[in-house]
């Protein structure tokens, strides 16, 4: 049974960027592995055809680069997870493996220049909810591999529950806590675009997405919503 989750985008970054559109999957009774090669093989594809994306993948990824800088980020230094993915794959050829969900939506980023959130809804306090922080919210973070404890800028577009930020930067940095992993087993994905990708591209990873994690795990529950 799907959890009562339901995430939501406030009025502030509607303002800020109204052409918004997130596509929200919530998933139960899925199943992740450490490894699985349908997921090697779309990640693999994914990176030997990060050159040729869509037509309008770099006018995108140029978009979400200007409306970091509208909140007072440096992209170059700070990128959106989708640039920040493909950076990554034309400076070194590669992406790591983490386990089969995260290598399936890394290779939907990469594929559709699309920035992609995976999320353990067990891990939640309350429903994710994207704000404009005002500097007193705290994020959970490591850094030297040990826990630490940070804040968002004030002004700075954040995802967060009602125990904290959960990713900041609107989507460059995921905290620890929400993290998917093997015994993950309610989960929570989020394609964020702007123009000009159609949100119709959107949706179609999305439904990728969902095809993927049905054949993984056959009877799973899931529901598709547009945010924002």
């Amino acid at each position: 049974m799907l959890p009562d989750f339901s995430p939501t985008v406030s009025p502030a970054v509607v303002a800020l960027r109204p052409d918004f559109r997130a596509v929200s999957v919530r998933v139960a009774g899925a199943r992740n592995l450490a490894a699985e090669p349908e997921a090697a093989a779309m990640l693999a594809a994914a990176v030997a055809g990060v050159a040729d994306g869509p037509a309008w993948a770099d006018e995108h990824l140029a978009s979400w680069a200007e409306a970091y800088r509208a909140f007072g980020a440096r992209p170059n230094r700070t990128p959106c997870s989708a640039e920040a993915l493909r950076k990554r794959v034309l400076k070194q050829g590669a992406l790591p493996a983490i386990n089969a969900v995260v290598d399936v939506y890394n290779a939907l980023s990469l594929r559709y220049a699309v920035p992609v959130g995976g999320e353990d809804m067990a891990a939640y306090a309350g429903s994710p909810r994207l704000i404009v922080a005002d500097g007193s919210e705290k994020f959970e973070t490591t850094a030297d591999g040990q826990p630490a404890v940070e804040a968002p800028d004030p002004g700075e577009v954040v995802w967060r529950d009602d125990a904290g930020v959960t990713c900041r930067r609107w989507n460059w940095r995921q905290g620890p806590r929400t993290r998917l992993t093997e015994d993950s087993t309610a989960l929570w994905f989020v394609f964020e675009r702007l123009d000009p990708m159609p949100l119709s591209a959107a949706e179609d990873a999305a439904g990728e997405l969902v095809d993927y994690l049905s054949r993984l795990a056959p009877g799973l529950q899931a529901d598709v919503t547009v945010l924002g």
